[in-house]
């Protein structure tokens, strides 16, 4: 579903990202691990081409990602992605915020999209408070409002840039639960997370990254109870304890 090959990114003279070749397949629950500045933002922000890229290619369900245009618009539109922030629209409700897109992009009619919107805001819990403004609602609540927008553009892939980190404590498990659902149900996704139970939990692969690199690549059980280079044993034991 994702390739990417031969992938560098510079900022200036720092290179963020340094020759990432990476593979996940249809269904893959893939969550990237690493400590801050470690490239893990920036590699999810360039498979939507939120950040470009200085060399390499990335695909997208076989297809190229372009570089801009309709073409990039187009593609993107498969790619969902749920960020720190919410970025709701305030002026709008939730149903419009989650209409918004379907109507304007994939030119679906209001009374489907409408249909849709229930749907979905059903499915992660929140049906009821369709009429609202996003002010109105918790930080969980919006950030699963921003979940079910992204899920509104039946979208082949979902990127998560730390969606629980701006959320207080007791409401990070009220997105990590729908994530986890739609892990169930088989949606592709790329998880940049510090959030450790989600990802022995729902990841199918971890990827540890440092100083932009992809130093492991191995299943949660492998990663947790037998990590292969220093630099991911030394952030575990900073983060399990």
């Amino acid at each position: 579903m994702i390739r990417i090959n031969g992938v560098n990114k510079f900022f200036d003279d720092f290179q963020a990202l340094t020759h990432i070749d990476l593979e996940i397949g249809r269904g893959d629950v893939v969550v990237v691990l690493g400590p801050s500045g470690s490239g893990k933002s920036t590699l999810c922000r360039t498979i939507n081409r939120l950040e470009t890229i200085d060399d390499g290619s990335i695909y997208i369900d076989g297809e190229k990602l372009p570089e801009e245009g309709k073409e990039l618009a187009r593609l993107r539109a498969d790619v969902g992605m749920v960020f720190q922030s919410f970025n709701l629209f305030p002026h709008l409700t939730i149903k419009d915020n989650v209409t918004l897109g379907p109507t304007k992009v994939r030119k679906m009619s209001k009374s489907d999209a409408d249909k849709l919107a229930m749907e979905l805001l059903e499915r992660v819990g929140i049906a009821n408070q369709a009429d609202k403004y996003p002010a109105q609602l918790s930080g969980g609540q919006q950030q699963r409002v921003a979940i079910a927008r992204a899920l509104a553009m039946k979208p082949k892939v979902m990127l998560f840039d730390e969606p629980t980190s701006a959320l207080d404590p007791e409401m990070v498990n009220e997105v990590l639960d729908v994530m986890t659902d739609l892990a169930r149900e088989g949606m592709t996704m790329v998880v940049v997370t510090h959030e450790m139970g989600f990802a022995r939990k729902a990841a199918h692969r971890i990827l540890f990254m440092a100083d932009g690199q992809i130093v492991e690549d191995t299943d949660p059980e492998s990663f947790f109870t037998n990590p292969q280079t220093d630099r991911a044993k030394d952030f575990l034991g900073k983060i399990l304890h």
